[in-house]
């Protein structure tokens, strides 16, 4: 990694006048451009898609309910990861450089941190809410209330921009391994290996929401599965319309499948395999190849673009505001008051 070679040697590196630099691996051309092309789709989605809902639920009167503050806080996490760590992390990851200074490498190293945990802990409190609207209906307007959302969000942003400042910005995730630290560090990089302790936390931090949310999720579906079936054979005994009633209770609890198996699916597969390899790294001096480490890396970070089209884009009142925001009949004095839900029979 540092600069160690005399000048006849055919090395290409970060800084070319600057001793101990980084060594520099070029792509060529071709893949440099697909790169570029890839990463940076997922910076521009994860902007404009999560804008879209911030916009959408803070504009629209309709959808000033506690979940919906709870998506527009994640959207807000997922949002500020695509402005001030993913297109940073498009030229490291394609020029295998960092050209931003110290500074910012510190700070680009909690933004990376804080609005990831962010995200993953008000994807947590959303699947709480979503259990007690499914299990408990009648009294979930009593039970989950703006306030209690509120609460919900300010403990998130807290929780993760505290672990992750007093981590990474203060170096107490050097200790221990100040040597391997100094045997990694060159000018044009931008590293924050863990060492076993904070890795340690870092799992559990990861691992205990993973693990209620899948429950959460998994008790949600078994319970709308209960009710779609208890509302089928109400139906069926009532006798209106009957073969169309069950079709709508067959494609309603499909979606909710779909749903809550794509949201799952979707976390576990971008966080799980960043996870493993962080905690088999702390132990194991680092063994991870930069590659390897980049591509899990982005699997996180498209996690957060992806956001936006798992929770609101799979509703039908989200593609209505989004109508109303592109077309600019959104600037309308009396947009805010748009029935979003008109036409709808089936209302998450």
């Amino acid at each position: 990694m540092v600069n160690n070679f005399s000048q006849d040697e055919a090395v290409e590196l970060c800084y070319e006048h600057v001793n101990g630099s980084c060594i520099k691996t070029p792509y060529s051309p071709g893949p440099r451009v697909i790169l570029y092309a890839v990463l940076g789709l997922g910076a521009v989605l994860a902007v404009f898609g999560n804008s879209l809902v911030i916009v959408a639920i803070l504009h629209f009167k309709q959808l000033h309910t506690p979940t919906n503050f709870l998506i527009a806080s994640l959207a807000c996490a997922d949002f500020l990861v695509g402005v001030t760590v993913m297109p940073f992390s498009t030229v490291r990851s394609v020029e295998s450089c960092w050209y931003f200074g110290d500074s910012y490498c510190k700070l680009h190293t909690c933004f990376d941190a804080s609005f990831c945990f962010a995200s993953l802990f008000h994807l947590c409190c959303i699947s709480i809410d979503r259990y007690i609207a499914v299990t408990d209906p009648l009294t979930y307007p009593t039970k989950f209330t703006v306030s209690v959302s509120a609460i919900c969000i300010v403990l998130c942003w807290f929780f993760s921009v505290t672990y992750s400042f007093s981590i990474f910005y203060t170096g107490a995730n050097e200790e221990g391994i100040e040597e391997l630290v100094v045997a990694l560090t060159c000018v044009g990089g931008c590293q924050a290996p863990l060492n076993q302790n904070w890795v340690l936390l870092c799992f559990l931090l990861f691992f205990l929401p993973t693990v209620a949310m899948v429950f959460i999720y998994g008790k949600i579906f078994l319970v709308a599965k209960h009710q779609a079936r208890k509302i089928e054979s109400t139906g069926s005994q009532v006798q209106s319309s009957s073969e169309s009633y069950k079709e709508r209770v067959a494609r309603r609890e499909r979606k909710a499948a779909k749903t809550l198996g794509i949201a799952v699916a979707a976390f576990l597969i971008s966080w799980l395999p960043y996870i493993i390899d962080a905690v088999i790294d702390a132990y194991m001096n680092f063994i991870t190849p930069p590659y390897v480490y980049e591509i899990l890396v982005w699997c996180v970070y498209y996690n957060s673009a992806m956001n936006p089209l798992i929770y609101a884009f799979f509703y039908p009142w989200f593609r209505k505001a989004i109508k109303l925001i592109v077309s600019g009949r959104v600037l309308r004095s009396d947009s805010s008051t748009t029935n979003l839900f008109s036409g709808e029979a089936d209302i998450d």
